[in-house]
């Protein structure tokens, strides 16, 4: 397996629609064209892993669940879409979700979502999300590790999801 981990502050401002799509544009155009001509990988969907945390999670959701032709696991670490400021974009997943759920959930082997319990920056975001996954019936798997937001969670995290990569 091969870990890449690219800096995800892009150049834009906020952390909106544009930022994201500015890092999908550059995750898709630029890191995973690079690591595939320069590493020998398997390219395939099935052979793909994204996961991120906090911030990196938001990338992920928006990314991942956007191109699941491409990822086979996504891994989201403390986080969720942010409440209030990003209930517009959460909604413009959701119904996007909502239209590709057979696709989402055929394509994805695993979404796992984890948090630092109660006590993570994050966790009221997170839930308000899995609320919205139960209703739309999208698929995932939720685990928590104490700790908060906190980079012993994310390594318990990142510990966890790897194992349930490429079986």
């Amino acid at each position: 397996m091969i870990i890449v981990m690219p800096d995800g502050n892009v150049d834009a401002q906020g952390f909106g629609d544009m930022t994201l799509m500015i890092f999908e544009r550059e995750l898709k155009q630029c890191v995973i064209p690079f690591v595939e001509k320069n590493f020998r990988t398997e390219t395939g969907q099935g052979s793909r892993a994204l996961a991120g945390l906090s911030m990196g999670g938001i990338q992920t959701l928006y990314v991942g669940i956007n191109n699941t032709e491409m990822f086979s696991y996504l891994g989201v670490f403390s986080s969720g879409w942010i409440v209030p400021a990003q209930n517009s974009l959460a909604d413009k997943q959701y119904e996007f979700m909502k239209a590709n759920l057979d696709k989402i959930n055929g394509n994805l082997k695993q979404l796992w979502i984890s948090m630092g319990g109660k006590e993570d920056i994050a966790y009221n975001n997170c839930q308000t999300m899995m609320s919205k996954f139960d209703e739309l019936k999208v698929k995932y798997t939720y685990s928590e590790y104490p700790g908060g937001h906190t980079w012993p969670v994310w390594r318990n995290n990142l510990y966890n999801f790897a194992q349930l990569l490429f079986r």
